[in-house]
């Protein structure tokens, strides 16, 4: 990403989320401000996810994890979670709707430039921010999360949920890994839910078409994806780091879980969504 400019990548995530609502009614992941947020009407966002090919197994995959993600944190709040981290929030208006209220405590971490943006978008929209919400800038690439969350008060010592959809495969591995080492790190449980594509060079002849064409994309735009993992590779290191629960789903468990009444998927590698767990 372009210093000083917005993330287009998470622009176009946030008009997946605003087009899942229109095509397909929200089913898999509602969200009734995604497309205000936004800012387009509902024929724009409905013409751009058809004029592209692409568009409809993205856009089901991004509701998919969110879909997941917040199933998740739902029951980790259940159990005693207090705060919730969002990484690379973009325009995630999960903040803005949370049902929690007080009980929950929110940081929306993102890159200076790409929070500047969203808060713009929030005036624009006249989504107000509620009084549980922390705006936290951090650059992942140049400083630590661990000091970004304590300049807003932060408090390591509570049980924390950690969202990351739509950023890994953008980081380096060593910002990657410093990132999961400090969640794991902290005294009491904490989860994080994030998601990641396998090695193009793993990928089936067929996949591998679509991945480039996607991988093309995104390099165009100056946001290039630099890291992929393997699965078994990827929990061996997570409890390495210190994670005991690692739950990963490919194409055919997200499949099966968000549309049980269709085939299971016969692509085993794609897209990815794991979440992690301490103690």
């Amino acid at each position: 990403m372009e210093r000083g400019r917005p993330s287009l990548t998470a622009l176009a995530a946030a008009t997946h989320r605003a087009a899942h609502q229109i095509l397909e009614g929200g089913r898999i992941f509602a969200d009734p401000l995604a497309l205000r947020i936004l800012g387009m009407d509902q024929e724009t966002v409905r013409h751009k996810a058809q004029q592209d090919p692409l568009s409809r197994q993205m856009r089901l995959f991004i509701a998919m994890r969110t879909r997941f993600a917040e199933d998740a944190l739902a029951a980790a709040v259940q159990c005693g979670a207090c705060q919730l981290v969002v990484l690379g929030a973009g325009l995630d208006t999960y903040a803005y709707r949370s049902p929690f209220g007080e009980r929950l405590r929110i940081f929306e971490v993102d890159h200076p430039a790409t929070q500047a943006w969203k808060r713009h978008r929030l005036d624009e929209a006249s989504i107000p921010s509620p009084s549980w919400q922390t705006f936290t800038p951090v650059d992942f690439e140049r400083e630590t999360l661990s000091e970004g969350l304590k300049s807003v008060g932060f408090n390591p010592s509570q049980r924390t949920f950690f969202t990351w959809l739509g950023v890994v495969p953008y980081l380096s591995t060593e910002a990657i890994w410093s990132t999961l080492s400090f969640i794991a790190a902290l005294s009491n449980r904490a989860e994080v839910v994030f998601d990641y594509s396998y090695p193009p060079e793993s990928l089936s002849p067929e996949s591998r078409v679509s991945h480039d064409a996607r991988a093309a994309r995104v390099d165009e735009i100056g946001e290039p994806w630099v890291t992929h993992f393997e699965p078994e590779e990827l929990c061996a290191k997570l409890l390495t780091v210190g994670f005991l629960e690692v739950e990963d789903l490919g194409p055919p468990q997200l499949v099966g879980r968000y549309f049980p009444n269709r085939p299971t998927s016969s692509a085993k590698k794609g897209g990815h969504v794991v979440r992690a767990a301490t103690a």
